[in-house]
């Protein structure tokens, strides 16, 4: 949890960290389960951007419910949205589902 916090501070960490989790998942894909990269890194974006729409409404507080909404901001969009921790949240969550559907699956060769 600290490692997630920390890294969400900086955008530069945020990418980071998210490149080398989503390089673990790839080669764990290529080495251990016959996927050619091009395979591997689509099927990974695919899994990534739906589980980031699965993600992003956790812990979200609207303006109006915190009562601080921005003059000319819609009132029920998000006082402080967290993308950074939600982007290595997406990505941790990501390489897990990535890793047992490319397991699970027959996909050598993709």
């Amino acid at each position: 949890m600290r490692l997630i916090k920390r890294a969400s501070t900086s955008f530069l960490a945020t990418g980071a960290l998210i490149s080398v989790l989503t390089a673990v998942a790839i080669t764990v894909a290529v080495k251990g389960f016959g996927l050619s990269i091009g395979g591997a890194l689509s099927l990974y974006f695919i899994v990534w951007w739906t589980l980031l729409f699965t993600v992003l409404p956790f812990g979200v507080r609207s303006q109006a419910a915190i009562g601080e909404v921005v003059a000319g901001t819609e009132p029920g969009a998000p006082s402080v949205p967290g993308l950074n921790e939600k982007a290595i949240w997406t990505t941790m969550i990501s390489d897990a589902v990535f890793v047992a559907v490319v397991a699970a699956l027959p996909l050598s060769g993709l």
